[in-house]
C-alpha cells in the first residue's frame, strides 16, 4: 500500500465520519470491514462480504449485509478507489442478488424444496442500465409462467404468483430495526391501478405489443432479466423487442418523444434556478436531461442500428457518437458531466440514505455535501458545477431544437395554441393541457400506439370542429369526458377522420345536448348510426320500426332481445336528438316519433315476455293482455326521457287457469306477467336503460292490484273513479293486444268519455285538483313549461274540463284535441299556437336543458330557432304571451272561489 493510498483511504473514512452520519453509523457497527478497508482497499474488503443463505433469518441477514455493501462501496467512491460507473455498477449486482435472495426466499416459504423458477424479475430504469444510485428506488416489472411456476396444488397460479411476489417485496422493503434492503417501485407496469403487481408473461407481451405508451418504449431502452427466472425474463424482452426498437418512427411517435422532452422542462420549471436547492435530477441541466439526449437520439435510430440499443447512459452517448448520430466532443463532455453530477448525487444520498436529488438551502447542510466531496464550501461545490450545468443545459437546448427541425414538429406549443386560437379556443391555454394529457396516456382509450395514432390523424379536423361548436370550450370538456369513458378511442377517431361531417354533429351534441352528451359517453357506437341517411328521415312509424327491426331480432334468445331492442331505442331515439340539435326536424313531429319508437318497444318486448310466460305456464282460454298507455305517450307526444305512463289489463274470466305444465289462476297469472313487461321495459341490462314505467294510473293507483280485469276496470270507471281519473282517459290509447283487444278497450273509454256531467262540479273537481298538484310540485322556475301559472298542465286542465263538458273532441293527442275545440269554438283560437310553441319549448328544453335550468347561452338560439323565433329574447316574450292566453282560458273555465282560495292562501 502507497502513502497515497492510505491517504485516499484515511481522508474517505475521516469526511465519512464527519459529514455523514448514516454510514457513521455502518462504520461503528462493521469496524472489521474498516479496517479491511485502510489495510487492503475497496475491492479486498468486498469479497468476503457474500449474500445470505436462504435458510438465515433473510430479513435480518439481508439488511446487515446491505449495510456492509453500502458501506465499503461508499468507502471506495469517497476515496477515488472506485469511479461512478464502478459504484452504480456493484450496487446494482448487489440489487440483482438482494431480489434472487428475496425471491428465493419466498418461494421457500410457499412451496419449500422447489427450485425459484417461473417468475421472472424484470429491472428497468438505473437498475436496468447498471447505473443504481445508493438510495435509489428499483423500479421492476415482475412476469410469471402459470405452466412452470411451482405451487401448493390448490392454489390457482395468479393466486400463488402474487403471494409470492408480495413476499418477496416485503423481504426488500419493510423497514425494521436494521433497516431496509431496497425501495420497490411496481407503478410502472400495465395500468398499475387495477393489475395485480406480478402479470401473466402472455399478458405483458399483448400490452405492450398493442397498448403501450411512448414513455413506456423510452422506460425499455434501459432493461434487463435481472432476478428470478432470467431464461424467462430474456424470453419475454425478445418477445417486445419490436416494441422496443422500431425500424421506423411515425408521426405520432415524433410527437411524443418532442412531448416527452417538453415536460421534463415545462413539469420542472418553477424553482430550478442554480443554486442551493438546485435539483441535479430534474432540474434544467441536469441528469436527466443527459438521460434523456441519449435515449431520444436511441428511440430515433436506435430500430435501424443495433449498435445503438446499449441501456447504460455514458455507454449509449460512446454508442453514438461512434454511429455519428452525435458529436464525439459532445458525448465525452455529457460522459464527464453525468459522472460529475451523479457524484454529488451519491453524497446527498450518503449523508442519511435518503432518496434526495436536491441541494440543501441551508448554508451549513450544503457545506457539508460540499466537505463530504472534498470541497471547502458550499460556494466551491457550486462553483465547479456551475459550468457542468450550464454545459448540459446548452446541448439539451440544442436536442430540442434540432428535433423541431429534424422532425418537422413544432419546438413547442406555439404552433398548437395558433392553430386552436384560430379555430376559436382563446386563450388556447385549457384546450393545450387537454391535449397534452390526451397525448401523454393520460385517458385509458388513448394508451395504445394505435390510439394515438388515429388521434394525430384526426386532431386538426377536431380542433376545428371543436372550434366551430357553439360552446368551444365546453365542447372539448365534454368530449373529453366521453373519451374518458372508452375502452379504446382507436375506431371512433378512425371514423371521425373518415367522416369529417361526424365530427361536426358530435361537437354540436357536445355542447349543447347534455342529454345526448351522456348517451354518447355511454354508447360512442351511437355516433356510427348517423353516416345512414336514414337517420336524418322522418320518424317512422310503430309499424314500419317493427319490420325493420324483425330480421335482426328473430331467433334471439330473451336475454339478448333485451339488450338489442335496447340498442336499436337508444341508437334511434339518438338519431332523433341528433335531428333537433341540427335544426333539421320540427320538435313536435321528433316527439310523435319518440313515442311510435316506445310504442314499438313495448310490442315487441310484451310479445317476447307473453312467449316466454307461455313457455312456462301455459295459456288462459279466451283471455290476453292488454296494455293501456296514457299521458304523453297515450298523446303520442314524448321528450327524450319521457317516463311511460301504463296501465295493464286483461280479457276474460279472472277465475280461469293457465293449461301449462306450471298452471297460475288468472289474476296471479297476469300480474305476473305485467311484471316482466315493466321489467323488460325498465331493468338496466348490459346495454342500458329503456324506459321509467309508471302504473300508478291504474285503478285505486298504487294501491290496487297490478292487473285487473277489462270489466272491472270498466265497473271502476263508471262507480269509484275520480274526476280527474277521467280526465286521464281523455290521452289514453291502447297499445298492446289484439285488434279485437283494443278495440273493445276503446270502446269503454269512448263511452266513459261521453257521460253527462255537472260542468260545475267538472271545474271543481279539476281546480281542486290543480291546487293539489301546485301544492305537492311546486314550478321550477319561470321556464318551468309544464307547471305554473299558464304551462301545459294548466292547458291540460282547461282543455280536459271542456272535452268532459261538451262530450267531444275525445282525441288523446293535445294538438289535434285542441284544433278539434278551436274548430267547434270551444277553445280561444290563440290557445292552439300557445300551445305549439310551448309544446316545442319543452322538446327543445328537455335535450338542452334536462334538469330544469335555463337553457345555456349556446343553446339558447337553437331553441328560439325550432319554436319559430328569430332569438332568445323574442322567445321569451312569444313564451310569456302565451302563457298568458292559457292562464287566462283556465282562469275563464275554473270557478271564481277557487281563485280567491289561492288568493287567501
Amino acid at each position: 500500500m502507497t502513502a497515497t493510498d492510505a491517504s485516499s483511504r484515511q481522508s474517505a473514512l475521516d469526511r465519512l465520519n464527519a459529514h455523514a452520519p448514516f454510514l457513521a453509523r455502518l462504520a461503528e457497527l462493521n469496524p472489521d470491514d474498516v479496517q479491511r478497508f485502510l489495510s487492503e482497499g475497496t475491492d479486498a474488503a468486498l469479497a468476503p462480504v457474500a449474500p445470505p443463505r436462504v435458510d438465515d433469518d433473510i430479513m435480518r441477514t439481508l439488511r446487515q449485509w446491505r449495510g456492509r455493501m453500502a458501506l465499503l462501496l461508499a468507502l471506495g467512491d469517497l476515496s477515488g478507489e472506485h469511479d461512478v460507473a464502478t459504484t452504480t455498477r456493484l450496487l446494482s449486482a448487489f440489487a440483482d442478488q438482494a431480489c434472487d435472495a428475496a425471491l428465493a426466499a419466498a418461494f421457500a416459504e410457499r412451496v419449500p424444496g422447489e427450485e425459484a423458477r417461473g417468475l421472472a424479475v424484470i429491472a428497468l430504469g438505473k437498475l436496468g442500465s447498471h447505473e443504481l444510485n445508493y438510495s435509489s428506488d428499483i423500479d421492476p416489472i415482475l412476469i410469471f409462467d402459470p405452466e412452470t411456476l411451482p405451487r401448493r396444488s390448490r392454489d390457482d397460479p395468479d393466486e400463488a404468483a402474487v403471494r409470492i411476489a408480495r413476499r418477496m417485496v416485503e423481504i426488500l422493503s419493510a423497514r425494521t430495526g436494521d433497516g431496509h434492503v431496497l425501495r420497490v417501485d411496481l407503478r410502472l407496469r400495465p395500468h398499475p391501478e387495477v393489475t395485480p403487481i406480478v402479470l401473466p408473461e402472455s399478458a405483458a407481451i399483448s400490452y405492450y405489443e398493442s397498448e403501450a405508451l411512448a414513455w413506456e418504449q423510452a422506460a425499455f431502452i434501459r432493461s434487463r432479466a435481472s432476478a428470478g427466472d432470467r431464461a424467462l425474463g430474456q424470453s419475454f424482452l425478445s418477445a417486445i423487442q419490436p416494441f422496443i426498437w422500431r425500424r421506423s418512427l411515425d408521426f405520432r411517435q415524433l410527437k411524443e418523444i418532442g412531448a416527452m422532452s417538453d415536460r421534463i422542462r415545462d413539469h420542472f420549471a418553477q424553482g430550478q434556478a442554480f443554486g442551493p436547492g438546485y435539483d441535479l435530477k430534474r432540474g434544467r441541466g441536469g441528469i436527466r436531461e443527459i438521460e434523456f439526449f441519449a435515449q431520444v437520439h436511441q428511440l430515433i435510430y436506435g430500430g435501424r442500428d443495433p449498435s445503438l440499443r446499449v441501456p447504460a447512459t455514458v455507454d449509449a452517448l460512446a454508442a453514438l457518437a461512434v454511429a455519428e448520430r452525435i458529436e464525439a466532443d459532445v458525448a465525452d463532455r455529457l460522459s464527464g458531466h453525468y459522472a460529475t453530477l451523479r457524484r454529488i448525487e451519491h453524497r446527498l444520498q450518503m449523508i442519511e440514505d435518503q432518496q434526495t436529488h436536491g441541494l440543501p438551502t441551508q448554508p451549513a447542510a450544503l457545506d457539508c455535501v460540499a466537505r463530504l466531496d472534498g470541497h471547502a464550501d458550499g460556494a466551491a461545490l457550486l462553483a465547479a458545477l456551475a459550468p457542468v450545468v450550464a454545459d448540459v443545459g446548452a446541448c439539451y437546448d440544442r436536442l430540442v431544437a434540432e428535433r423541431a427541425v429534424t422532425t418537422g414538429l413544432p419546438k413547442g406549443e406555439g404552433e398548437l395554441a395558433a392553430q386552436l386560437m384560430a379555430a376559436g379556443f382563446d386563450p388556447p391555454d385549457a384546450a393545450l393541457r387537454t391535449i397534452a394529457e390526451w397525448r401523454g396516456g393520460k385517458q385509458r382509450a388513448l394508451r395504445s400506439p394505435a390510439a394515438l395514432d388515429a388521434l394525430e390523424t384526426v386532431l386538426p379536423e377536431l380542433i376545428k370542429a371543436l372550434g366551430a361548436a357553439p360552446d368551444p370550450q365546453g365542447a372539448l370538456l365534454r368530449f373529453d369526458k366521453l373519451v374518458s369513458g372508452l375502452p379504446s378511442a382507436i375506431n371512433f377517431f378512425h371514423l371521425l377522420a373518415a367522416q369529417p361531417a361526424l365530427a361536426k354533429i358530435a361537437t354540436r351534441v357536445l355542447s349543447l345536448a347534455p342529454t345526448l352528451s351522456d348517451a354518447l359517453a355511454t354508447r360512442v357506437e351511437l355516433i356510427e348510426g348517423l353516416i345512414d341517411s336514414r337517420a336524418f328521415e322522418a320518424p317512422a312509424d310503430t309499424d314500419q320500426l317493427r319490420s325493420e327491426w324483425a330480421p335482426g331480432l328473430a331467433g334471439l334468445d330473451y336475454e339478448r332481445l333485451l339488450d338489442r331492442v335496447r340498442d336499436r331505442v337508444g341508437e334511434r331515439r339518438f338519431a332523433y336528438g341528433v335531428q333537433l340539435i341540427a335544426g333539421a326536424a320540427d320538435p313536435l313531429v321528433i316527439a310523435r316519433g319518440y313515442a311510435d319508437l316506445a310504442e314499438a318497444a313495448l310490442g315487441v318486448l310484451a310479445d317476447a315476455a307473453v312467449a316466454e310466460f307461455v313457455a312456462a305456464h301455459g295459456r288462459i282460454a279466451d283471455s290476453e293482455l292488454i296494455v293501456l298507455a296514457l299521458g304523453r305517450l297515450g298523446g303520442r307526444a314524448l321528450t327524450h326521457a319521457s317516463d311511460l305512463d301504463l296501465i295493464y289489463l286483461f280479457t276474460g274470466d279472472h277465475l280461469g287457469e293457465a293449461d301449462g305444465p306450471r298452471p297460475l289462476g288468472a289474476t296471479i297469472y297476469y300480474n305476473r306477467l305485467a311484471q316482466r313487461v315493466t321489467a323488460a321495459m325498465s331493468v338496466p341490462t348490459a346495454a342500458g336503460k329503456l324506459y321509467d314505467v309508471d302504473t300508478r294510473l291504474r285503478p285505486q293507483g298504487a294501491q290496487g292490484p297490478l292487473v285487473v280485469t277489462l270489466d272491472s276496470f270498466e265497473r271502476y270507471q263508471r262507480e269509484e273513479a275520480w274526476t280527474w281519473e277521467h280526465m286521464a282517459l281523455l290521452r289514453a290509447r291502447p297499445v298492446y293486444g289484439s285488434a279485437a283487444a283494443k278495440a273493445e278497450v276503446q270502446r269503454i273509454i269512448d263511452a266513459l268519455l261521453t257521460i253527462d256531467r255537472d260542468p260545475a262540479k267538472l271545474a271543481q273537481d279539476a281546480a281542486e285538483m290543480r291546487g293539489k298538484i301546485t301544492a305537492h310540485k311546486p314550478p321550477k322556475g319561470a321556464l318551468d313549461i309544464k307547471g305554473g301559472p299558464g304551462g301545459l298542465v294548466d292547458l291540460e286542465f282547461a282543455m280536459q274540463v271542456t272535452q268532459l263538458a261538451s262530450g267531444s273532441c275525445h282525441d288523446p293527442n293535445i294538438g289535434a284535441a285542441l284544433a278539434c275545440l278551436k274548430g267547434a269554438g270551444l277553445a280561444p283560437p290563440e290557445v292552439c299556437e300557445a300551445h305549439g310553441l310551448l309544446a316545442r319549448m319543452l322538446v327543445m328544453l328537455r335535450l338542452t336543458a334536462p334538469e330544469g335550468e335555463p337553457a345555456t347561452a349556446a343553446a339558447r338560439q337553437l331553441v328560439a330557432s325550432a319554436c319559430g323565433e328569430p332569438g332568445w329574447p323574442q322567445l321569451l316574450a312569444a313564451h310569456d304571451a302565451a302563457r298568458q292566453e292559457v292562464a287566462d282560458w283556465w282562469a275563464s273555465i275554473r270557478p271564481a272561489a277557487m281563485d280567491q282560495q289561492e288568493m287567501e292562501a
